[in-house]
């Protein structure tokens, strides 16, 4: 089969994050089955404009805001019939493949943006976008939809997506779990950490908010900050943290690198996440193949990444002030801690990426 994969991110691109590591997992795989699989992408400050990994092409055209009319243009003059199947992801916007290819095609979203629009783009920008949204959701939905959780086939079924036509697939872990729980040595004081870019979206300054709540309850508490500082609300985040009461107790280590990012994981003992919505959450699933449980807010994603109770815990307010009593509650209950991290450890030693491939074909064949 041949395929090809509009996307306006490819993993070398410097703004590629889970999303990116979902394709290419699928993608490597694709080709190890004997398919031919090019992806037709946004170009990117040092990115090749054309390029071969792991055997599925990569071409680049335009750059992030451009890539829609320039990706249609190539296609029109050097892929059109090509393809047996078309996937079209719509991260944030869609490329509208139903209206101008003649192949096969699916549409690929792993979250829908929504509420997203407040927190990434200005004014009046946002306003645009949050408006339209609904608007291109419509003209969709007679689609086949592929995407990672529960509660993104649901917000799908808001917009008039028939729920026979989402298919929803596993996420995989794409940090090796550990062979042994116990290899995780935690720090020899309570530790919580905060890990990914600090933007707007995740709601950073939530998380330094509740550490502060929490610290006051629990002295020796000590809070962890990994992570691009994005923007303004990076700025602001960075303005607060030095200005805290706690800010001795507060190691920020800024971009760090993957091994790094690992041990962050395996040595503290809680990981926090408050995004404002997620498609999955797959940091948490990383941390709790690190041996270690995320306490998270109560959102599309998040709760699917989260087993309540089970693997972790979901706040039951998404509040600072809820945040703090549940990891303080955690902390100072120790069976109960063990349980979660032990349960939360080997639910991610399922969900592995020949899984979600597995479950990608399945979806494929069912269209």
């Amino acid at each position: 089969m041949k395929i090809l994969w509009f996307t306006w991110k490819d993993l070398k691109n410097p703004l590629s994050g889970g999303a990116e590591r979902i394709n290419e997992e699928i993608a490597k795989r694709l080709v190890r089955d004997g398919h031919d699989v090019v992806l037709l992408t946004a170009g990117f400050p040092g990115g090749a404009s054309e390029e071969t990994q792991d055997g599925y092409r990569i071409i680049r055209v335009g750059n992030r805001y451009t890539v829609y009319g320039c990706a249609w243009r190539y296609y029109r003059r050097f892929l059109k019939g090509w393809a047996d199947l078309v996937v079209d992801e719509m991260n944030t916007v869609p490329f509208f493949c139903k209206y101008f290819v003649r192949e096969r095609n699916v549409l690929l979203s792993y979250q829908l943006c929504r509420e997203i629009w407040f927190h990434q783009m200005p004014f009046p920008l946002s306003v645009v976008g949050y408006l339209l949204e609904p608007v291109y959701l419509w003209m969709l939905n007679d689609r086949q939809v592929i995407t990672e959780s529960r509660s993104t086939k649901q917000d799908f079924q808001r917009y008039g997506f028939d729920p026979g036509k989402v298919h929803v697939i596993s996420v995989g872990n794409p940090v090796p779990p550990l062979e042994d729980i116990q290899s995780a040595v935690k720090c020899s004081t309570p530790t919580v950490l905060s890990l990914g870019s600090i933007r707007g979206m995740k709601q950073t300054v939530y998380q330094l908010k509740a550490f502060e709540i929490a610290k006051r309850r629990m002295p020796a508490l000590r809070f962890k900050v990994a992570g691009t500082a994005v923007g303004s609300y990076g700025k602001k985040f960075m303005r607060l943290l030095k200005k805290s009461p706690f800010a001795r107790d507060i190691d920020y280590e800024g971009v760090v690198s993957e091994e790094r990012k690992m041990e962050l994981m395996r040595e503290s003992h809680i990981i926090l996440v408050t995004s404002v919505k997620e498609g999955w959450g797959l940091i948490a699933t990383e941390a709790n193949g690190q041996g270690t449980p995320a306490v998270v807010y109560d959102v599309d994603g998040l709760r699917d990444s989260v087993r309540h109770g089970q693997t972790g815990l979901v706040c039951r307010e998404n509040s600072p002030q809820c945040l703090a009593e549940t990891v303080v509650g955690l902390l100072s209950d120790r069976a109960a801690y063990d349980r979660l991290r032990t349960q939360a450890w080997q639910w991610s030693r399922e969900l592995t990426f020949d899984r979600c491939y597995g479950d990608f074909k399945g979806a494929v064949e069912a269209l």
